[in-house]
């Protein structure tokens, strides 16, 4: 009996399910990884996005290498070819997979016919089980992410003061949404210059003869785990204690504010939520860091990200195809160029273009808030996201874009849309301040897209959001509106896409 072990290109961790068991003795387990051309070719993704996934992976098998572990590292069109020579080449009777992070890539295991037995371990880079997911949504009318998220904090002692969470509450969002104001002295974000396996890299994605999208370099990301350790204590240090008033800002010219960073690095195997989550509360008892500004951080790991995560393997395979306001308009040119007057949506793309980032605000309020209210096709703009970002993968995009952004899944994710005018632009960022629109009018020659388009898709709803009890108070703004003003908005909004 020979086992060998398949690490996927977003598992690169000693820890995970299928390596850690061959630790001890010292491994003689044969070990896989593929770079796969042809899935690289599947979206139209970030260069970087490219060139940080095959150099983590590569340092990753560097590392395996140094460690004693007989390791083959393939550069290939596909997953199959190289998978069934190796297995053939290293007489593998029974072929170990940690369990993929994303369904399509879990449904293509399963229909591969190999000659060897295939076992999938349980993904342990999670801090809940899928079935532990399950188990704790079975019971529930509603899956609200804060129940879940105390559910968290209490299973894992995180935060707690006994029974009670410390502070004395569990969430601290009010004191986490300041406006930017003034000068902000923002921290420089820790960077690293490619080595000499990144440039290999970089080098065969300047070559390669498919569409990538955006800039290849300057390249800074980390690629390795001590890389990406070096980002957390970083974080923690020079961007923690302010991150939670201004998580929510955004700035012209300042790409990263007070972020982390840390998601590509999580989503990679590279870092642990826990070790995250245990590093940044034991800084909050050794230096007595603000409480809204870890709580805030934590939130996003231990609450959205593993909700996010559990919601996706919890619906079932129509979720993805939902599409609640029949939303068809296709996704505009200027998303994949950022040419485009309106001034947020340029700044957005282009830092996107840039550096493959932009913080869940950026996300949220500018590009869905946008594809939602301007009625572009849910599952275009889902794949729009899945292409562009760094820390983007099926798992991460599908809840977040077509549930929390698009509120195409008609509300079993968010309690409404989240939908907002010019006025949340104006007043959460500086962008309006250098854009030919004004952030005031909702009519006339310089009406703000944000403006009209928002007010034509409250209007165009306003029966299917009429159930949405939250909403129901902003939709009297309708009644006392001018009829003629409701026309114009209307027809700008109709005419916004003519040549």
């Amino acid at each position: 009996m020979t086992t060998g072990v398949w690490i996927l290109g977003d598992q690169l961790w000693l820890g995970q399910a299928a390596l850690a068991q061959h630790h001890n003795p010292p491994a003689k387990t044969p070990v896989l990884l593929i770079e796969s051309r042809q899935y690289a070719q599947q979206r139209r993704y970030h260069a970087q996005k490219l060139v940080l996934v095959w150099s983590a992976m590569r340092h990753f098998a560097a590392e395996l290498q140094g460690a004693g572990w007989p390791v083959s590292y393939e550069i290939a069109e596909d997953f199959e070819t190289p998978l069934r020579q190796w297995i053939q080449a290293q007489r593998i009777t029974r072929l170990q997979v940690m369990e993929p992070s994303d369904r399509p890539f879990l449904t293509f295991l399963q229909t591969l016919d190999l000659p060897c037995d295939l076992e999938i371990m349980p993904n342990n880079h999670f801090l809940w089980s899928v079935d532990g997911f399950k188990a704790w949504a079975s019971n529930r009318k509603s899956l609200l992410m804060e129940s879940f998220y105390r559910e968290g904090r209490k299973r894992f002692d995180i935060l707690m003061a006994g029974k009670e969470p410390v502070g004395g509450q569990w969430n601290f969002d009010k004191e986490n949404r300041q406006p930017p104001k003034g000068k902000l002295d923002t921290p420089e974000p820790l960077t690293f210059g490619p080595d000499d396996i990144t440039q290999a890299v970089i080098a065969a994605v300047q070559q390669a003869d498919w569409p990538t999208f955006g800039n290849l370099e300057p390249f800074h990301w980390a690629v390795t785990r001590d890389q990406a350790r070096q980002v957390l204590d970083h974080f923690i240090h020079t961007r923690l204690t302010t991150f939670g008033p201004y998580q929510d800002a955004m700035v012209t010219g300042e790409d990263t504010m007070w972020h982390a960073l840390l998601s590509p690095y999580l989503n990679l195997g590279l870092l642990q939520p826990l070790e995250v989550i245990d590093a940044v509360e034991k800084a909050y008892s050794e230096r007595d860091l603000p409480l809204n500004s870890v709580e805030g951080f934590i939130r996003q790991v231990m609450g959205w990200r593993e909700y996010m995560r559990g919601l996706y393997w919890y619906v079932d395979e129509a979720y993805f195809d939902r599409n609640f306001f029949d939303h068809d308009r296709p996704l505009p040119d200027f998303f994949w160029t950022g040419e485009t007057e309106m001034n947020c949506l340029h700044q957005v793309i282009n830092q996107v273009q840039r550096t493959g980032y932009g913080h869940h605000i950026q996300r949220l309020m500018i590009l869905a808030n946008f594809s939602l209210i301007a009625g572009l096709q849910p599952q275009a703009v889902e794949a729009w996201f899945h292409a562009v970002f760094i820390d983007a993968y099926d798992w991460v995009m599908q809840t977040n874009v077509l549930g929390m952004g698009l509120f195409a899944d008609g509300g079993v994710l968010a309690s409404k849309p989240y939908s907002a005018s010019a006025n949340y632009v104006n007043r959460m960022s500086d962008y309006c301040q250098g854009c030919r629109y004004n952030p005031k009018q909702k009519t006339g020659d310089d009406a703000c897209p944000f403006n009209f388009f928002y007010w034509d898709f409250l209007d165009r709803h306003r029966d299917k959001l009429q159930s949405q009890g939250r909403m129901s108070f902003i939709l009297k703004n309708l009644d006392k509106m001018k009829p003629e003003d409701l026309v114009e908005i209307r027809d700008r909004a109709a005419n916004f896409w003519s040549p």
